[in-house]
């Protein structure tokens, strides 16, 4: 095996290391801190480019797999860690929101409490690990690591507020990991196997006697994952906590929602989507209890559901911190219901339109917390905002850390500012010609011209999601006016280092948008290998040991 084999495991290793090392320096050497996170996340960059350019491919089963077999152990016996086109998308994604959100903290929100950056290395490693991970068990153990980071970067900086949110998050979050538990521990009790490609062989041929706690354990892991995504009614924690984190902390937690649908549409396509034969349980993804057209329907009402509920969060919302955590939800709910339409027979075309508003919804998400704080800011030098904030959250600044990193203002702030919202408000509300517009027109037109999606149902979906673009636009301009136009305050005085992360998000989305043809093929070419899961299957099953590839002499 050449060392290029190794880059695999690479967006694992590169966090966990640079976390533990960040743990050697002291809380006063945070340049150095900085430093090693902000190298972490570059070569996280570059390797995740280098991945997703591994899975292009040109075979018509959707792109290259690979695979990394830990302790050389074929599957399903041993560890295997998969990358495709979805887990390898993801990893970018990860990668893309993460470092413009490090370089936001180190304007100053970075000192506001202890081992931020270690905290932060550790949360992309549990991420990048959970969309790495090709077995159960291993989803586990990442969904744990990255959920204990999280726990702790979600009270950084201490407060009433901040706490308050905080607590509500870790025990709901508590919860869905002991039902994870839970579900793990009675799948792998009837089946044998924890491995995703084994399970979607076996669960076809289930005995029926075994069925009824498979079933179980496959809800109890849907509820897990439910909780994860916010999809309602499971979600009513998400809005407080994501409103109270940190503005950085918030932006990276906009992926913390994604690893929830990650997982919901990895499994039920695994175990339901077409080519799958056999009559199946409600499916890994919602808990099982009836055939895969149930399943698909739980999830397309839920998403529905979802997506009301944040869409009247929208509107009732007075700030752009509690609207924005609501936005979230929207997302999510748009994802979950697609994911159902597509085990419904919505086809490719729409999975792929989905894939894309994905990614597009995250960055805009991302972007709209690290705007927050300079959209509200009515002080003239950030020095006063800083004390404002932690006056309101009760945080001891030490003398050392009374003024936050030094950096050059940017001048014509509300104009700047302002484009990068309004960039950020067309993604989400689905104007042309940006990226929420494009996926959200890919996703309507195969709704609308697929068969397999009884009429009045695809019918419905439309009209949802065209009253959530307008219901958004309309929240979002709200904000915009009081900020941007209502206002009679100082102009407020935003570092270079604050606003220059969201530029590089809506950069982002312009390129997305010039290369909107290229990346939507690209997510549809995604979508048919997730609708083919047998390519994910046999690839993981008979991919071959390092001793196995070798010629003996």
């Amino acid at each position: 095996m050449i060392a290029s084999d190794h880059l695999m495991i690479a967006p694992i290793v590169i966090p966990f290391f640079a976390g533990a090392l960040t743990l050697l320096y002291d809380e006063r050497q945070r340049r150095a801190k900085l430093g090693i996170g902000l190298a972490s996340c570059v070569a996280l960059l570059i390797v995740g480019v280098e991945l997703l350019n591994r899975t292009k491919g040109n075979g018509a089963g959707g792109g290259e797999i690979s695979f990394y077999l830990l302790g050389d152990w074929t599957a399903p016996f041993g560890i295997v860690l998969t990358l495709d086109r979805l887990a390898a998308t993801m990893l970018l994604l990860a990668a893309l929101v993460a470092l413009p959100a490090l370089i936001y903290a180190a304007a100053g929100w970075h000192k506001q409490g202890q081992h931020f950056h270690a905290l932060f290395q550790f949360l992309l490693m549990g991420l990048n690990g959970a969309f790495l991970t090709g077995d159960l068990f291993n989803l586990f153990v990442f969904f744990e690591v990255l959920l204990a980071a999280s726990y702790g970067l979600v009270l950084h900086g201490s407060g009433p507020a901040r706490v308050r949110g905080g607590l509500h998050y870790i025990a709901v979050n508590l919860a869905a990991s002991l039902l994870f538990l839970l579900g793990v521990s009675l799948i792998y009790g009837v089946t044998g196997t924890l491995n995703m490609a084994h399970l979607a062989k076996l669960v076809p041929v289930l005995p029926e006697v075994d069925r009824p706690l498979f079933r179980l354990g496959a809800g109890l892991l849907g509820l897990a994952f439910l909780v994860k995504a916010g999809v309602w009614p499971l979600g009513f924690w998400l809005p407080s906590a994501y409103m109270a984190a940190a503005a950085p902390v918030a932006a990276v937690f906009a992926m913390l929602t994604k690893v929830g649908v990650y997982v919901i549409l990895r499994l039920s396509m695994l175990t339901l989507a077409q080519g799958t034969a056999g009559e199946m349980a409600t499916g890994i993804a919602t808990g099982g209890i009836a055939p895969a057209g149930t399943t698909a329907q739980i999830l397309v009402a839920a998403g529905m559901a979802t997506v009301v509920f944040g869409v009247l969060g929208v509107l009732a919302s007075q700030g752009l911190g509690r609207m924005t955590a609501h936005l979230v939800l929207v997302s999510s709910g748009t994802l979950v219901t697609m994911t159902g339409l597509a085990l419904l027979g919505g086809g490719a075309a729409m999975l792929g339109g989905a894939l894309y508003y994905l990614v597009a919804s995250t960055i805009a998400i991302a972007a709209l917390f690290l705007l927050i704080e300079p959209m509200s800011r009515e002080e003239g030098s950030i020095a006063a905002l800083l004390a404002l904030t932690a006056d309101a959250y009760g945080i001891e600044q030490p003398e050392d850390d009374a003024t936050p990193e030094m950096g050059l203002a940017i001048p014509g702030t509300l104009t700047v500012l302002g484009l990068v919202f309004g960039a950020c408000v067309m993604v989400l509300a689905g104007l042309p010609p940006l990226p929420g517009f494009i996926g959200k027109v890919a996703m309507l037109r195969a709704l609308i011209g697929s068969g397999a999606v009884p009429a009045a149902l695809g019918w419905g979906v439309v009209a949802l999601l065209l009253l959530a673009g307008f219901a958004t636009l309309i929240g979002l301009a709200r904000i915009g006016i009081q900020t941007f136009w209502a206002s009679e305050g100082a102009v407020p005085k935003v570092l270079a280092l604050e606003i220059a992360p969201v530029i590089a998000l809506v950069l982002g989305l312009g390129v997305m948008t010039v290369k909107g043809q290229d990346t939507l093929r690209f997510m549809e070419d995604t979508a048919q290998s997730l609708l083919t899961p047998s390519i994910y299957a046999d690839g993981v099953l008979s991919a071959p040991s390092v001793e196995q590839e070798t010629p003996k002499e």
